[in-house]
């Protein structure tokens, strides 16, 4: 009869534990594999180098004309990158964290 309760009670534990289980923080390989996937298929990267090199086009422009939008066009878009590379680090650790996705 003993035995027959403590199998009832560690098959049950193991039911109610298994949805516990699945919260689990993630690896960073799959973090960084999801990020890309998520990044790519919304031309994430895209948009924010693109984003900024139009603003930076826009600000050189109204400040230096011709020669003024190529230049801040250059530096909008090495902003972009710098941007989206930490955009990207935080949305990776926010996976792995498994906070918000």
């Amino acid at each position: 009869m003993a035995r027959n309760q403590l199998a009832t009670r560690f098959v049950l534990g193991a039911m109610f534990a298994a949805p516990l289980m699945s919260v689990a923080q993630i690896s960073h390989y799959d973090a960084k594999q999801e990020q890309q996937y998520h990044d790519a298929h919304h031309h994430t990267k895209a948009k924010i180098v693109g984003g900024s090199a139009v603003g930076g086009a826009v600000i050189g422009g109204l400040a230096g004309g011709g020669k003024g939008a190529v230049i801040g066009a250059g530096a909008g878009a090495g902003a972009g990158v710098l941007a989206n590379k930490a955009r990207k680090h935080h949305d990776i650790q926010q996976r792995e964290r498994n906070e918000h996705y």
